[in-house]
């Protein structure tokens, strides 16, 4: 199976429209996209349905830092306005999304499970009990699953098996991978959601999404990693033999370049970004120290003349904060076990991943081949969104096609949100359980 998963057959797949909300620590975007049933491609197998966006809008993020809500009235109206800019370009009404979490420190464990079968064939119902059972293992008051996807099956004593529907045995194994986060972080996102007069169907991790946009299948199956650099998270996540293995998230983002210019320079935000966007680079050229930038300090007059800097000031600002992020990449992977499963492959997404030099930069440090992913398989999208900042929304919208075999969680007689909030679920829920 690849990370593209299994899904029902084309009999029971249908049309329809979903809507996606990326929250992130400089931006929001939400966007709305049909979804038409298609043949599988060779570029991008396991796709089932070609992906047209109708709807996108996206705000400055305000009340969210590093991914978690740090107020909840601001984070609301951008979520407001993102959603309400969306509906009013693909003309129509949002009731739910699918949403990302970036926050709450991830944490990925390897369990394994195991139910009786009684001799009886593999049905549905005996992999969602199995994959429950894995689940049930990782359960903590203060923590919430938010994927339980197994990365290898097994009947009796024969392991390694990808798909156990329809095969006969008595005892069915899985190996799985539980992500899981802290629950606090996640019931705020909900509740800013709710405020809006919106209900979350699903949460997806971001390193998860971003990965599903970016990687193309045989670098799945061969094993990469892909870095997702946000404004105010970078997150990481490992694929190996097609599957979703690991993820990991560090609260450093591009914002914090953004700061530690502003600081060094003693100029403002807004021109510290300028000149970040402008002029940063994460690699020094030997022009680096002859070329002069002009800098407005924090509180000069109009009528003052601009200071005068070298752009080697700044480069040094922002190749200490990339290189000490990257390092922290480093040695998350080290030390995750999967160090051999990636390889020699990266792959880059996030607004930070464009800073000039940054390939260049996580080549030298993790001693990998990297690219830049961009996202792929999605039609309709304006040319400003076809960078890799926009890989965790194009994933958010791919993720239901893929997630055939990723397990709930039952408990208490009642099912346990991904969110675990008991909130207004699943108004979409249902459409998207018929259709994929």
């Amino acid at each position: 199976m690849s990370m593209l998963g299994r899904n029902k057959s084309d009999s029971t797949r249908r049309s329809g429209v979903i809507t996606v909300l990326d929250v992130g620590s400089t931006k929001v975007c939400c966007v709305i996209a049909k979804l038409k049933p298609c043949e599988e491609s060779a570029l991008l197998p396991g796709r089932t349905h070609q992906t047209r966006v109708i709807g996108i809008g996206h705000q400055k993020a305000l009340g969210i830092k590093s991914g978690v809500i740090v107020d909840l009235d601001r984070a609301e109206q951008s979520i407001r306005l993102a959603v309400d800019a969306a509906e009013r370009m693909a003309g129509l009404t949002v009731e739910s999304l699918v949403v990302n979490v970036s926050s709450g420190r991830l944490k990925s464990q390897t369990v394994s499970a195991a139910i009786d079968l009684g001799g009886h064939e593999v049905e549905p119902s005996d992999i969602k009990r199995v994959l429950a059972a894995g689940s049930r293992q990782v359960l903590k008051a203060e923590r919430q699953v938010v994927h339980s996807l197994p990365v290898g099956f097994s009947l009796d004593s024969e392991r390694g098996i990808r798909d156990p529907r329809g095969m006969v045995g008595d005892a069915l194994g899985v190996d799985m991978h539980v992500l899981t986060a802290d629950a606090a972080p996640l019931r705020n996102l909900e509740l800013a959601i709710n405020r809006a007069y919106l209900s979350v169907d699903r949460m997806v991790a971001s390193p998860y999404a971003s990965a599903l946009a970016a990687l193309v299948d045989d670098e799945a199956e061969m094993g990469a990693a892909c870095i997702d650099m946000g404004g105010g998270t970078t997150t990481l996540s490992v694929f190996s033999e097609g599957k979703f293995v690991f993820a990991d998230s560090i609260p450093i983002g591009g914002m914090h370049v953004t700061m530690d210019l502003a600081r060094g320079l003693s100029t403002s935000l807004e021109d510290a970004e300028r000149l970040k966007v402008m002029h940063g680079t994460v690699m020094q050229a030997s022009a680096d120290r002859t070329d002069i930038i002009a800098i407005t300090p924090i509180g000069a007059d109009e009528s003052e003349p601009p200071l005068q800097i070298p752009r080697g000031a700044m480069h040094r600002i922002i190749k200490a904060r990339a290189e000490e992020t990257l390092e922290f990449v480093r040695d998350r992977l080290n030390a995750s076990g999967y160090g051999q499963a990636v390889g020699k492959r990266l792959v880059l997404t996030g607004g930070a991943s464009q800073l000039a030099g940054m390939t260049d930069a996580a080549r030298r440090i993790l001693q990998r081949n990297a690219r830049i992913g961009r996202p792929m398989g999605v039609a309709g999208l304006p040319e400003a969104a076809k960078g890799p900042a926009f890989s965790t929304a194009v994933g958010l919208l791919i993720h239901p096609q893929v997630a055939g075999f990723e397990g709930s969680v039952t408990g208490s007689g009642a099912r346990l949100r991904m969110t675990g909030t008991g909130g207004r679920l699943a108004r979409m829920g249902q459409w998207l359980r018929d259709s994929f």
